[in-house]
């Protein structure tokens, strides 16, 4: 790689790590952040959702304004908004603060993340994206297994206050850098979607407020479904604009591409089953077998690194193997990893019992996360390589959603937080269901073509064009 290319992808990686950090080490706090503001079980979760609510609805919106205002001038804004809102979501005097805190946050993250993979493809020459990709996948798997670490030794050595203080110096360090060394770069459109934004939007609002309020309502309250309902509308309303719009902020005729909507459908799959999975299996530890949360975190760490040693290898093979054969492998793994814990996860079981299926399903992680990315920004021409990275990212952010909250509907019908035993039984019968999904997600890896996706390139310019 040239100079050029390493600065992107040292500056990305970077920004990458410490948003992908913050979100774990808050989940690890809440229970600090509880006690700390006085705050009860229901406005807790909403520190966490109303990140992910704001992050899911803008990061359509962020790809589409880096294409129009300037991709790095727009994950510098993005990253001064992160810092921004991490020093009030520090300085929060009450839970209802520190929630408009991490909306805001969640806006920041949704300019910023999808032109991590937008700005390092661009300054990468494609026969060394996948090395690329491949350590790009390694940082988010870093970040993944340094979360509940880092939020355990935050809180056993400072207060809550200090897991967003520290994005604070690496923000304002790392823009003015960015600034400097970042090749500025548009897409082809002079023009902002509007409506196209509008309606993706409130669509993905709807529709992720649906998801998350399901685990409190039920899915047949009458507030999910409205929720539902609305945001199928305007995602329906969202397409048929699309379709004919000039400058769409979305192209559909990207979805004729084989290997760019399998892939798709591969990457909603994962986030399904995976973070569902580990969404239940990681608190097996502190709930079923009285961990502390470093001590969970500890544990788990066989799962988390694996990415980061595996992922930038995946990348390297997807330049010269194809991403069908690792994503296939990758998704089976992870769906035979998943199904193990669920049958190994006792109270009583020992750390030697689950060690394998952990190493199964982070090896797993690994496969997919670099040659899925690698598949979708080589399935479309370079001009609309923006638009396909804030696609890919809005669907694996409601996968992953989807995933959390239907695997913990399946949990609370089958068990509960009431005794090692009981949370045992929601487990057992949860995590199997994400197994299938991720099975699912196996057999559409296989409808990705084997090797590169020229010809289907060479259809989708002329279809653009």
């Amino acid at each position: 790689m040239n100079r050029q290319a390493r600065w992107t992808l040292a500056i990305v990686s970077i920004a990458l790590l410490m948003s992908t950090l913050d979100n774990l080490v808050v989940t690890t706090a809440l229970p600090s952040i509880r006690v700390a503001l006085d705050a009860s079980v229901e406005s807790l979760d909403w520190t966490v959702n109303a990140y992910t609510l704001s992050f899911a609805v803008f990061l359509l919106a962020g790809a589409a304004m880096g294409d129009r205002f300037g991709r790095r001038r727009m994950f510098v804004i993005g990253l001064l908004l992160f810092t921004a809102s991490s020093a009030a979501a520090a300085l929060s005097p009450s839970v209802a603060a520190l929630i408009a805190a991490r909306a805001v946050q969640g806006a920041g993250a949704a300019a910023l993340l999808p032109l991590t993979l937008t700005l390092l493809s661009e300054a990468v020459s494609p026969d060394r994206r996948g090395l690329a990709l491949g350590v790009w996948s390694g940082v988010s798997g870093l970040g993944v297994a340094l979360g509940p670490l880092v939020g355990g030794l935050v809180l056993e050595g400072a207060s809550w206050q200090w897991i967003f203080w520290i994005n604070v110096p690496i923000g304002l360090a790392l823009a003015p850098l960015a600034r400097r060394k970042l090749a500025e770069s548009h897409g082809p459109d002079r023009h902002l979607d509007l409506p196209g934004l509008a309606s993706a939007g409130l669509g993905l609002f709807a529709i992720v407020f649906a998801i998350i309020r399901a685990q409190a309502l039920g899915w047949s309250s009458t507030t999910v479904i409205a929720s539902l309902a609305a945001g199928m509308l305007l995602v329906a309303g969202f397409v048929a604009w699309e379709l004919r719009a000039q400058e769409p902020m979305l192209p559909m005729s990207m979805f004729r591409s084989r290997a760019f909507a399998a892939t798709n459908v591969v990457s909603l799959a994962m986030f399904f089953g995976v973070f569902g999975s580990i969404f239940l299996l990681a608190q097996f530890f502190q709930v079923a077998q009285g961990h502390s949360p470093l001590e969970a975190g500890l544990l788990t760490l066989p799962w988390t690194l694996m990415p980061m040693f595996v992922a930038p290898l995946a990348g390297l093979l997807s330049d010269r193997i194809g991403a069908r054969p690792l994503m296939a492998s990758g998704l089976t793994l992870q769906a035979g990893a998943v199904l193990w814990l669920a049958e190994a996860s006792t109270p009583t079981a020992s750390f030697g019992e689950v060690v394998v299926p952990l190493m199964m399903g982070g090896v797993g992680m690994a496969l997919v996360f670099a040659p899925a990315a690698n598949a979708v920004l080589g399935a479309v021409p370079p001009e609309l390589v923006g638009k396909a990275s804030g696609a890919t990212n809005a669907i694996r952010e409601v996968g992953g959603v989807l995933g959390i909250s239907v695997l913990s509907s399946i949990f609370a019908a089958h068990g509960s937080y009431a005794s090692p035993a009981a949370f045992v039984d929601g487990l057992s019968a949860a995590v199997p269901v994400g197994a299938a999904v991720l099975a699912a997600g196996a057999l559409a890896a296989l409808l990705v073509p084997r090797t590169g996706q020229a010809a289907e390139r060479v259809e989708l310019e002329a279809a653009t064009a």
